[in-house]
């Protein structure tokens, strides 16, 4: 008889080996019998130490535990907690730079991000796990053999606490974008611009927000105008793609957009300027510079054309990549966004309780397409008007068009838009518009939009620009009727 074992059975068996104690450190996680009973009967000798003694004893972690004594991390290591620990070799550790180990702060940030909370075992139904440190940052487990850039030199090394991996090269914690951003701010004028907006509001809303944040520094916090309206940098659980104008596209950029952003004052000018210069930069995915396209577009539908031959410098960190652009130009054509206005979602109506008038409808156009639209009817006052907010207007003149339906009636009504002015307190008529448009013609059964008239905006105001449909000077029935699906106010380019 051939007693020669099977060495495809010997891979098996050490395989089971490891799917069974990763099954105890799971606590039940996984079907399993009798996990204690067979621990016990394991000759396993790293079973007999918990995880802070196993590292330190090993003589290829042995510096690493070190720098757990020193830190005190090794008090947490021996807690009745379960923990999974990637320890760099001593060889990886003294490739450390000194940086990272140059306080006692850095020290223990260093150890933190070595250390998980539970079982992460090489042995994955997952391609990639992401997995939270005690940094706070997140790194990718992938195919139980890497962690980031190091490589898994000898998995699943379990001990009474939990298990350790050995790495070939220590995970030095890196900065995330927003940390970048302050480093980067008394040398990079964007980068000092976005700081400041920690004492900016760009909107009303804003103050809110910030009010809400917790005291001190934390990853989710809300402490910065561009983390409430655009993305929050400093935010370790998710990725972002961030585009850094260096001083001389800064300017260019900035420049070519301000006649588009006069405000009040010459200081408001230039922070609303470069708030909509910046807004489109930054990417909710992190996007390596091999699966860069030729064109991004932002949170905010602004197409964001990319040349490779422009990026000065690529910085990767934990939560996303900075591109630092020595150029990025915008086209004004894609950068000033046409507002639409949705006719359903209405702020206010004129004078008089007439919801027994409105109508607010979901229809389909001639080509199956479902909209939704709002209608007032035989409501019997003269020139009733309703109420819509715009917000971002640019200061330049605008074209404005409507779709608007009439589709109960066989006879043509007139409405009209106006701009701008202020809402009466004593019966909510429309008072002083900057701009009132003709009164157009709503045709029966048209669904094309109808050019309707143009506006220009010189000098934008905070908060949004009232926007009102107004109809005719009539209290008869069928004359005075109100319909709106969209408005569209498009900006022109100067």
């Amino acid at each position: 008889m051939n007693t020669k074992l099977n060495p495809f059975r010997m891979n098996s068996i050490k395989t089971n080996f490891k799917l069974f104690f990763a099954c105890i450190l799971l606590a039940g996680a996984f079907s399993c019998s009798d996990p204690w009973e067979e621990h016990a009967e394991t000759s396993d000798a790293n079973l007999n130490f918990n995880l802070s003694e196993a590292l330190t004893a090993s003589a290829q972690t042995s510096e690493f535990g070190k720098l757990l004594t020193e830190t005190g991390y090794d008090k947490i290591l021996a807690s009745s907690k379960t923990f999974t620990v990637w320890a760099p070799t001593n060889e990886a550790f003294a490739q450390v730079e000194a940086s990272a180990l140059a306080s006692t702060a850095a020290k223990k940030l260093f150890v933190e991000n070595h250390i998980a909370l539970t079982a992460f075992s090489s042995i994955t139904q997952q391609d990639t796990v992401t997995v939270k440190m005690y940094s706070n940052k997140y790194l990718e487990f992938k195919f139980g053999k890497t962690i980031a850039d190091a490589n898994v030199i000898e998995a699943d090394k379990y001990t009474s606490n939990g298990l350790y991996h050995i790495i070939d090269k220590a995970l030095a914690p890196k900065k995330n974008i927003w940390e970048y951003v302050q480093e980067r701010a008394s040398t990079n004028a964007m980068s000092k611009y976005l700081i400041d907006l920690n004492e900016v509001n760009i909107y009303t809303r804003d103050s809110v927000q910030k009010s809400l944040s917790l005291p001190g520094i934390y990853a989710d916090s809300l402490t910065n105008s561009y983390f409430t309206n655009v993305y929050n940098l400093n935010n370790e659980e998710n990725k972002y793609t961030f585009f850094l104008l260096e001083d001389g596209s800064f300017v260019t950029e900035t420049e070519r957009l301000r006649p588009y952003m006069n405000r009040i004052s010459e200081d408001s000018t230039t922070t609303y300027t470069n708030y909509f210069t910046v807004r489109d930069l930054a990417f909710h995915k992190a996007i390596t510079r091999e699966n860069l396209p030729d064109t991004l577009v932002s949170k905010f539908g602004v197409k964001v054309p990319l040349n490779e031959a422009t990026i000065a410098e690529e910085i990767q960190l934990s939560n996303g990549v900075v591109y630092v652009m020595g150029e990025l130009e915008i086209p004004l054509e894609t950068r000033l966004l046409t507002s639409t206005i949705q006719g359903e979602e209405p702020f206010q109506f004129s004078q008089g309780d007439k919801r027994s008038n409105t109508f607010y409808r979901e229809k389909e156009d001639p080509n199956g397409i479902v909209f939704n639209d709002i209608m007032v009817q035989n409501h019997r006052i003269n020139r009733f008007t309703i109420y819509y907010g715009v917000s971002n207007l640019y200061t330049t003149s605008y074209k404005v068009y409507w779709r608007a339906i009439n589709d109960i009636q066989t006879n043509i009504f007139q409405q009209r838009v106006n701009i701008g002015g202020f809402i009466s307190e004593v019966d909510g008529s429309l008072n002083e518009p900057f701009a009132e448009l003709p009164y157009t013609n709503v045709e029966p059964n048209v669904y094309e939009e109808v050019f309707v008239g143009e506006f220009e905006l010189t000098v934008k105001g905070s908060g949004q620009t009232l926007v009102s449909l107004m109809a005719a000077n009539s209290t008869s029935d069928g004359v005075n009727t109100l319909s709106l699906d969209y408005l569209k106010l498009v900006p022109v380019i100067k």
